[in-house]
């Protein structure tokens, strides 16, 4: 069993979780996660299962949009509902003017990043004193849909690797009390169903691909470099927010064979195989 499953996450439960869940009901044998959600958040969860697992880091690294319900004049140690919260009454600007393009951000101590080899909400929660490296990500869209008193709703577009709490909490006294993932690069929750397996060829359709004769099929199952013979195809589907990978499907009558990379003498080069 190959390919991916879209899944909308409930809030209360964990992304692993999740997988877990859809794995055994699917009964696959094997299946991990294209980026986590945290408990307290819904919307699009990618599952891959089987050979998909071997492509994880494309699916990691897609642009993502979100839909954020922030409470206005509070603060909260996690920048979410699960942490301690202060009332403050000192409100935003009602209105903003966000900085798009390239920023630098600041995750929150309260993530999953590992701060010298350990979990830095395990170090918070254990009471010691650290400080999480800034990053450079990129903002795409952070447009406020709603605001009335104490809350407001935005919707976020972004790289892979923005913390959507930061970006509230950024905003002044705010922290993010509800968040829904809407959208993994071309792939929306509204498509959702976690009980239908999109194949691998399917899955892989943000990818250019070349249709292989059986005789180069078997050669690059095995991994050995081909001189393309047939026209590339271009990728179905893209989302705009991301740069088309450099990387080539190959694809025999039966499926998908491998990634492959373009070299510079003109053949190409599986790196990632499916059929083994």
């Amino acid at each position: 069993m190959d390919g991916i499953v879209l899944v909308d996450k409930p809030a209360g439960l964990s992304s692993h979780k999740v997988t877990n869940d859809v794995r055994r009901e699917l009964g696959a044998a094997k299946a991990g996660h294209a980026g986590t959600l945290d408990p307290f958040a819904t919307g699009l969860l990618i599952v891959l299962l089987g050979r998909a697992r071997r492509v994880q880091r494309f699916f990691m690294g897609m642009s993502k949009e979100y839909v954020a319900s922030a409470r206005l004049g509070a603060t909260s140690t996690t920048g979410d509902p699960e942490g301690e919260i202060t009332l403050t009454g000192r409100l935003p600007p009602e209105s903003f003017e966000p900085s798009l393009g390239q920023i630098t951000q600041r995750p929150p101590i309260y993530s999953a990043l590992k701060i010298d080899g350990k979990r830095a909400y395990a170090r918070a929660r254990a009471g010691e004193e650290f400080e999480v490296p800034e990053r450079e990500v990129e903002l795409f869209e952070f447009t406020q849909l709603s605001r009335d008193g104490d809350q407001a709703e935005y919707r976020i577009r972004c790289s892979s690797g923005t913390y959507v709490r930061s970006l509230i909490s950024d905003l002044g006294d705010a922290y993010t009390e509800n968040l829904r993932r809407t959208r993994i690069g071309p792939f929306s929750v509204d498509d959702a169903d976690a009980t239908r397996v999109v194949g691998l060829e399917s899955a892989l359709g943000f990818f250019d691909s070349i249709e292989l004769g059986a005789e180069d099929a078997k050669k690059a199952a095995h991994g050995v470099a081909i001189e393309p013979q047939g026209q590339v195809i271009e990728a179905p589907l893209r989302a705009p927010e991301d740069a088309p990978p450099t990387e080539l499907l190959l694809v025999a009558e039966d499926g998908p064979v491998a990634l492959a990379e373009r070299r510079d003498d003109g053949m190409i080069k599986p790196v990632v195989g499916f059929r083994a």
